[in-house]
């Protein structure tokens, strides 16, 4: 038993750090080929590179990207310590040796395509969807995320709005390339929050059923045995037959939510159920406090 929860913990770890890489690659791609050569910035270290290296022509965007995350994970350590995990050090790490890499192989010295409005669509969804899964697993590319976790250590100012005016800030910089990319950014920064919260929730999302049967025997047998889920049956009455009913809650995945649907369409076909949507289901074998 005790072999195979060790089994069980070691996969598990593996699975995160290899999420992480993706995530990173993720945020890569979109900041390399679509960010940099259009000038667009929503704030991070990877948009202070665009207008260090687009417009004062410092040195090139990954090259300072790569050089600011490695400043700033070594102020992390120093004031961190274990606050700077490994995966924020594998994320940021990895963000930075595919950005070099990227430039390496496929140096850019234009955008991709001259539609600009698409160009930012995957400059915004790449690195949402590769953040998001960062977040997902507690890790992050680091850049401003480690300030943001020295000031939560150091003081009490509420980090959102600390980040918020930071990435406001960065990104009204990029009005130097030009009204059109100044305001393909700011439309750029609106979007990214919203996204990245949208597919976080999506990571979590889980379906509520409130099932209400006569024989509740069959079904609590399915979702426990057949779904390896935990359900609770309440004991009622019918507010217009007046006949005993039974509810049954419970909640589960979307895969296993799809599966006991198709066996009450089968089985049960009249049986009323009310199905819900949440991303916040706090318990076991779900997430935690």
């Amino acid at each position: 038993m005790k072999k195979e929860m060790e089994k069980g913990t070691v996969k598990k770890v593996i699975k995160e750090y290899t999420l992480c890489i993706i995530g990173a690659v993720f945020v890569a791609l979109g900041v390399y080929f679509f960010k940099f050569p259009n000038s667009f910035s929503t704030g991070g270290v990877s948009g202070i590179s665009v207008v260090l290296g687009n417009y004062f022509n410092l040195s090139s965007a990954s090259v300072i990207t790569t050089v600011i995350n490695m400043a700033m994970l070594v102020i992390g350590i120093i004031f961190l310590g274990k606050g700077c995990t490994v995966k924020t050090v594998l994320g940021s790490l990895t963000l930075s040796g595919a950005l070099m890499l990227f430039e390496w192989l496929i140096p850019m010295s234009s955008p991709l395509t001259d539609q600009p409005l698409l160009e930012l669509v995957f400059a915004i969804g790449l690195p949402a969807v590769g953040s998001a899964i960062l977040f997902n697993c507690d890790g992050s590319t680091g850049g401003t995320d480690i300030i943001a976790m020295i000031l939560r250590k150091y003081t009490r100012m509420n980090i959102g709005t600390a980040l918020l005016i930071s990435d406001v800030g960065i990104t009204a910089l990029t009005f130097l390339f030009g009204v059109r990319t100044g305001l393909f950014s700011v439309l750029g920064l609106i979007a990214k929050t919203a996204l990245i919260d949208s597919v976080i929730e999506s990571f979590h999302m889980c379906k509520c059923f409130q099932i209400i049967t006569d024989t509740p025997d069959d079904i609590t047998e399915f979702i426990t045995k057949d779904l390896k889920r935990s359900c609770t049956v309440i004991e009622g009455v019918g507010g217009f037959t007046h006949a005993r009913k039974y509810m049954i809650t419970t909640a589960m995945r979307r895969h296993q939510a799809a599966q006991l649907q198709k066996y009450l369409k089968r089985e049960h076909p009249t049986t009323f159920m009310v199905i819900t949507n949440s991303s916040e289901v706090i318990g076991k074998g779900f997430r935690g406090l």
